[in-house]
């Protein structure tokens, strides 16, 4: 490449290095950037961010929990989940309780606002994941699965 040519553009997603021939950790960092993009449009007229619905997520799936319990399930940090609890308290869509035995620890649940956001952002999570899931067959797409619950549970043994 001459001077004058300029660097080379970046092939697209599914070519080169950003395709079969790439990285494994790569390819999972660049679907889940995908994915990321597809979430942020379908919340974007509910005010919801993929974080916030992974919390809502897990809030209902565990109710109960305490702060630091959710971050853990919900792959966020505790300095992120804190800002996501506040900003969803604020807004009505959880509360905050005292543990009945450990006063210290703050037991957070949903609020039937807050279970009718979660509602609305399911939807369009369905929605996504039904377009996904039209890219593969039944055995390809239970595989897919095998194979990111074996990745994610690498960093458990």
């Amino acid at each position: 490449m001459s001077a004058s040519e300029g660097p080379e553009t970046p092939p697209a997603a599914g070519v080169g290095k950003r395709g079969d021939d790439g990285y494994l950790g790569y390819l999972l960092r660049q679907a889940a950037a995908a994915y990321r993009l597809r979430l942020d449009r379908a919340f974007a007229d509910l005010g919801v961010t993929p974080p916030q619905f992974a919390v809502m997520t897990m809030l209902k799936a565990y109710p109960g929990q305490s702060n630091a319990d959710i971050a853990r399930v919900a792959l966020l940090t505790p300095q992120t989940t804190s800002v996501i609890i506040a900003n969803l308290e604020r807004a009505g869509h959880i509360e905050r309780r005292a543990h009945e035995v450990h006063g210290r620890i703050l037991q957070i649940d949903l609020t039937p606002s807050g279970h009718s956001l979660l509602q609305a952002c399911r939807a369009r999570v369905q929605a996504v994941e039904t377009e996904l899931a039209e890219s593969f067959n039944e055995n390809d797409m239970d595989a897919l699965r095998r194979s990111l619950v074996a990745i994610a549970k690498m960093n458990t043994t």
